[in-house]
């Protein structure tokens, strides 16, 4: 290698205008045969690989792609498929791969949870009931399609064997070295069979290194990688980490391979630093991360080049790659097809295509010297420094109130146990009262409606008399189904955060800026480019018609600030917590009205709390502590007698129990169905007095789930939660799924309730 490189570690799935999530759906619904769907998905793919050739990267990544995750995509690789699937062993065909994701009549789907702390998620392998075999090699089928059809030199991506074990479930922590051995053969097989088709360089995915990991597990790493090397000595490996910076940093550079990937752009400092302080290997490749693979701002390349050459005063350059710090997953396509944004933010921002520019820039500057690119460098300075002194940044309103928060009271009233006995006179329920999480089924007819409204075709008075309808009809069916407490189904809502950004002050939206968030579900998050300020009722309309249909409560539903933060594009000029504060007290003001207005159930939704933990467990708790103070300041103004719900996603509860029960709301409710077991033994482990709703049944997939089922996770749960407390109800929102399927599911759900009530009442007696 005579010259810096520029590298890519994987780009987006989904498409420019999603072409790949219509496939898929088209595919599902059988209006797609699978020989015409997986033509039309080769075409995408070649297309993606096409551009990042043109854009004049010299690694291409091959095999990120996925039909819809890269686990599960290792997975079936190794003929890793549950035994309620019914395979028959050798490779696993495109029907199973998909039972698998999204679940059958007959067998419940693959648990799912985040990719770390992204919003993308993965289906989480299970180990155990099937000895891994490599059934087919992935990696090598997509380097030899890149190079047969576009000759292109491509570099494999495989996630790594420790990484992909570690993300794995049914196996016990003291036997990770046993099951990781297992896969070792069938990685020096990927390996042998690459170098025999004469690949050069191979990208192996361990991002578990940025994590709180032991000093035994690195050891781990050495043994592995070492056997990887002698069964395919001629393929260069660059071990690969990102979304933050490596522990142990003096073992990991010293692994048995020709190239490390380090993410300077999260947590880079301390990557930076120890690079500085104990240096680099000189027979070994750093690649570099420093375009920020998970935001959408434009680099500021005068800073980046500087970071670059930093590095290269440890590393010679010959030595290095430029890339970004992770997979352009997380990133939308492109900005060019933003043709409405305001010009002074489109300026500001950078997608997928236009990263991948930032680095063919900055791998030329650092080849051929900085005043090769100055022009490029002047203009991003530019860029960036007029969204700085916009208006958008400069609100003193809201800086002010940020400056005194201390103001603002961001406690409860009372203590639980008082508001819990004021609010059981209030409210009259029922023991085990139901529910259901907020959203109801958008139909397409839904969708329809909101786009005709939004093109100028329906007028806002007719759009409005639409969603009252909607909104009546459900009403009816929670009456007839006897749901306790009700929601008035969210149908005039798009996105549970884009909805709250449209109505907030310093929120864009793009038209084309998707980014996929779970097989085909692709999300479109909000850019917090400026300071966010409370401009209108965002949700009392609708919620205050609702209640007046009916004397049952109907709940307020909102986004909470941890959430709509974790799920959008924020600002990079100031502290997230600041920005999280900011939002917190634009709900507070939503809250209020709502209670003003004779709401007293509020549920501030945070899904995505535990998404955001940072890798490492030393940073835990400032985050979670931020977090906390955030709900709660967006909260504690209400009267005691007004009920605050929250609702959370997936597992791994066990390690924030001690923040849940900080947010003091009075009920939470926990997405738990695919975990239901494990989840239950953490609340074994740790008490818990508020009220709580543990998800009875999974709404990804679209089966009905049997009475059976729920009488089973409901007695289960009741095994260790006062029933006096528990609540029950699916365990997401039911905005994805169909009608009849939805009705179905909540008359069950409500039978099980019924029955779990008269059980309790005979046990009382007896």
């Amino acid at each position: 290698m005579n010259k810096v490189k520029s590298s890519n570690l994987g780009y987006p799935r989904i498409g420019e205008k999603r072409e790949w999530k219509k496939a898929l759906e088209q595919f599902w619904a059988g209006k797609l045969e699978k020989e015409a769907f997986l033509k039309q998905i080769e075409e995408i793919r070649l297309q993606h690989l096409q551009k990042q050739k043109d854009q004049g990267i010299d690694l291409i990544p091959v095999g990120d792609f996925s039909l819809y995750d890269q686990v599960l995509d290792t997975a079936v690789m190794f003929g890793l498929v549950p035994k309620r699937f019914e395979y028959g062993g050798g490779k696993v065909s495109l029907e199973t791969y998909f039972d698998i994701a999204r679940g059958t009549k007959g067998a419940v789907a693959a648990e799912m949870t985040k990719w770390f702390n992204t919003n993308y998620h993965y289906i989480v392998p299970e180990l155990g009931e099937a000895v891994p075999a490599l059934v087919e090699n992935r990696p090598l089928q997509f380097y030899k399609e890149a190079k047969q059809k576009l000759d292109i030199d491509g570099k494999p991506v495989i996630l790594g064997p420790v990484t992909f074990v570690k993300l794995s479930k049914g196996y016990k922590e003291s036997e990770l070295k046993t099951v990781v051995d297992q896969f070792v053969p069938l990685y020096a097989d990927i390996l042998r069979e690459l170098q025999k088709e004469g690949v050069e360089w191979v990208q192996i995915d361990e991002p578990i290194l940025s994590t709180t990991i032991s000093k035994e597990e690195v050891a781990l790493f050495n043994d592995i990688y070492q056997t990887l090397r002698e069964a395919a000595p001629n393929v260069k490996v660059i071990l690969q980490t990102y979304f933050e910076s490596i522990e142990h940093y003096e073992d990991v550079i010293a692994l048995p391979v020709q190239g490390i990937g380090l993410d300077f752009v999260h947590d880079y400092g301390q990557n930076l630093a120890a690079l500085k302080k104990y240096g680099f290997p000189k027979d070994k490749v750093l690649a570099a991360g420093v375009i920020d693979g998970r935001n959408i701002w434009r680099a500021n390349l005068d800073d980046k080049y500087s970071i670059l050459a930093e590095i290269a005063g440890v590393v010679s350059r010959d030595r290095l790659i430029v890339q970004p710090s992770s997979s352009l997953l997380h990133t939308p396509v492109t900005v060019k097809s933003e043709e409405t944004l305001d010009e002074v933010l489109k300026g500001a921002l950078s997608f997928a295509d236009e990263k991948l520019h930032e680095i063919v820039v900055l791998t030329k500057g650092l080849q051929d010297g900085k005043e090769t690119i100055q022009e490029e460098i002047a203009a991003s300075t530019k860029a960036i420094q007029a969204l700085n002194e916009s208006s958008f940044r400069n609100n003193t309103q809201v800086q002010e109130a940020i400056q005194n928060l201390h103001t603002y009271r961001a406690e409860r009233e009372a203590a639980f146990k008082v508001r819990q006995g004021v609010q059981e006179e209030a409210f009259q329920l029922p023991l085990l009262p139901t529910t259901t999480i907020g959203s109801f089924p958008q139909t397409q007819e839904v969708r329809k409606q909101r786009l005709n409204w939004r093109k100028g075709e329906l007028t806002d008075a007719e759009y409005e008399e639409y969603i009252k309808a909607e909104i009546k009809k459900w009403i009816d069916i929670q009456e007839e189904l006897g749901l306790d407490v009700f929601v008035h189904g969210e149908f005039e809502r798009t996105d549970m955060v884009e909805y709250f950004g449209e109505k907030l002050a310093g929120f864009q939206f793009t038209k084309f800026g998707w980014v996929q968030s779970y097989g085909s579900r692709c999300v479109k998050p909000p850019l917090i480019y400026g300071d966010v300020s409370y401009q209108e009722s965002m949700t009392v309309k609708e919620t205050v018609y609702a209640q007046s249909l009916t004397t049952k409560p109907v709940k307020g539903m909102l986004t909470g600030p941890i959430t709509i933060l974790n799920w959008s594009f924020v600002r990079d000029d100031i502290s997230r917590y600041d920005v999280a504060n900011q939002i917190a007290l634009a709900l507070r003001t939503e809250v209020e009205i709502l209670e003003e207005n004779g709401i007293r159930m509020i549920q501030v939704d945070e899904p995505a709390i535990r998404e955001g933990l940072p890798l490492k467990r030393e940073n835990w708790e400032s985050y979670l502590n931020a977090a906390v103070y955030a709900f709660k300041l967006a909260t504690a103004s209400v009267q005691n007698d007004t009920q605050i719900h929250t609702h959370m996603c997936y597992s791994n509860f066990e390690d924030i129990i001690d923040a849940i029960k900080a947010l003091d709301a009075d009920v939470i409710s926990i997405e738990t169905s695919r975990s239901h077991g494990e989840l239950i033994y953490a609340f074994e482990e740790n008490t818990y007095g508020k009220g709580i709703g543990l998800g009875v049944y999974d709404i990804h997939s679209p089966r009905v789930p049997k009475l059976e089922e729920l009488t089973r996770n409901i007695d289960r749960a009741l095994q260790v939660l006062d029933p006096k407390l528990f609540w029950i109800n699916p365990d997401c929102g039911l905005k994805t799924r169909g009608i009849d399927e939805t009705v179905a599911a909540l008359k069950v759900m409500v039978e099980a309730a019924e029955q779990a009530r008269e059980k309790l009442f005979v046990e009382k007696v007896q």
